[in-house]
C-alpha cells in the first residue's frame, strides 16, 4: 500500500511537469513491472509471447518519449482555467458528461453486466476529465511550492471538485467492471480507451500538437499503437494461461467427474444416477419431491 501511494504521488507530480500525452501512455510500464514481479515472486509463468508483449511496450514507450511535445510554460492556475473554458474543450467536456450519464442511467442497468464496454466506457470517459483536472491541480501545487500560492483562487477548488467527482465515479464503475468480467479482458480495454480519450482531451485543452511537425505526431501515434499491441498481447497470454490452469484442474479430478463437467450430456446424468449411493427405490421418490405433478 505504501508503494502504491508513493507511485500515485509520483504520477501526480509527473502531470505537473510533463504533457499528459507523454505521462498517460507510459502507464503501460506498470503492466510490465507487474508481469515480471508476478513471474519472479508469485511463480506465474511468463510465456514467450508475454515477454514479447513486454518488449513491444518498452519500444512503444521509448518512441513516445523521444517525440513527445515540450510542456508549455504556465504561470497561474487562471491560465489553465482559460484553457479549460475554451469552446472546443467545453464541447468535449459536455459530450463526455452527456454520454457518461446516458451510459450510467440507461445502458448500465440493462446491459452493464453483459457488455464490458459500458462500465469501462464510463471509467474511460470520466478518466479523461479527471486527468485534465489532476494536471491543473498539479500545476497549482507546483506553483504554490515555488512561492505563488494558487489556493487563493476559486478555480483551484473547482478543479479539486472535478477531480473528486471523476475519480470517485471511476472507482465505482471500475470495481463493477472487475467484479463482473475477467481482469484479462477489462485491463487492456480500459487502458486503450482511457489513454485514447486522455490524449484527445489533452490535445484539445492544452494543444499539445500545436507547433509539432507531422512526423513527430505520426511517431507518437505509432508509439501509442505499439504500446496497445504489446498490452493486448501480454494480457491475452495471461488469459490463455489461466484457461489452461482451469482445464488442468478439471482433468486432475476423477475421470467420471471431469467427463460430467465437460460433456454435460444426458448420458452423464444417467451415470450420476447409476453411481448414486441412494437405493433405487428412493430415486422415484426424490424425483417426485423435486418435480411434483
Amino acid at each position: 500500500m505504501i508503494t502504491m501511494i508513493v507511485g500515485e504521488i509520483a504520477n501526480f507530480v509527473a502531470y505537473a511537469y510533463a504533457a499528459a500525452i507523454l505521462v498517460t501512455p507510459l502507464g503501460a510500464l506498470s503492466i510490465i513491472v507487474s508481469a515480471v514481479l508476478a513471474h519472479v515472486m508469485l511463480n506465474e509463468k511468463l510465456h514467450k509471447l508475454g515477454v514479447l508483449g513486454c518488449v513491444i511496450c518498452v519500444v512503444g514507450s521509448i518512441v513516445i518519449a523521444l517525440h513527445a511535445p515540450q510542456e508549455r510554460s504556465i504561470e497561474s492556475v487562471k491560465q489553465v482555467w482559460k484553457l479549460a473554458i475554451q469552446p472546443a474543450f467545453l464541447l468535449y467536456a459536455a459530450s463526455v458528461v452527456a454520454i457518461a450519464l446516458v451510459l450510467i442511467f440507461h445502458f448500465a442497468p440493462r446491459w452493464g453486466h453483459t457488455q464490458v464496454m459500458i462500465f469501462v466506457g464510463i471509467c474511460s470517459l470520466m478518466g479523461s476529465l479527471s486527468v485534465m483536472s489532476v494536471k491543473a491541480l498539479g500545476i497549482a501545487v507546483k506553483l504554490t511550492f515555488e512561492g505563488q500560492n494558487q489556493f487563493f483562487y476559486l478555480e483551484t477548488w473547482l478543479f479539486v471538485m472535478v477531480v473528486t467527482t471523476c475519480v470517485l465515479t471511476q472507482m465505482v464503475y471500475l470495481n463493477k467492471a472487475l467484479d463482473t468480467f475477467n481482469t484479462a479482458i477489462v485491463s487492456p480495454i480500459y487502458y486503450v480507451m482511457f489513454t485514447s480519450l486522455t490524449i484527445v482531451a489533452s490535445v484539445i485543452m492544452f494543444k499539445d500538437w500545436d507547433g509539432q511537425s507531422a512526423s513527430n505526431v505520426v511517431s507518437e501515434i505509432c508509439g501509442f499503437i505499439t504500446i496497445i499491441s504489446g498490452t493486448v498481447l501480454l494480457h491475452s497470454t495471461k488469459e490463455s494461461s489461466d484457461t489452461r490452469r482451469s482445464l488442468s484442474f478439471v482433468s486432475a479430478m476423477s475421470p467420471s467427474l471431469s467427463g460430467r463437467l465437460i460433456n454435460g450430456t444426458i448420458d452423464s446424468v444417467k451415470r450420476i444416477e447409476e453411481d448414486s449411493e441412494l437405493p433405487s427405490a428412493t430415486i422415484p421418490l426424490c424425483r417426485h419431491e423435486l418435480f411434483p405433478q
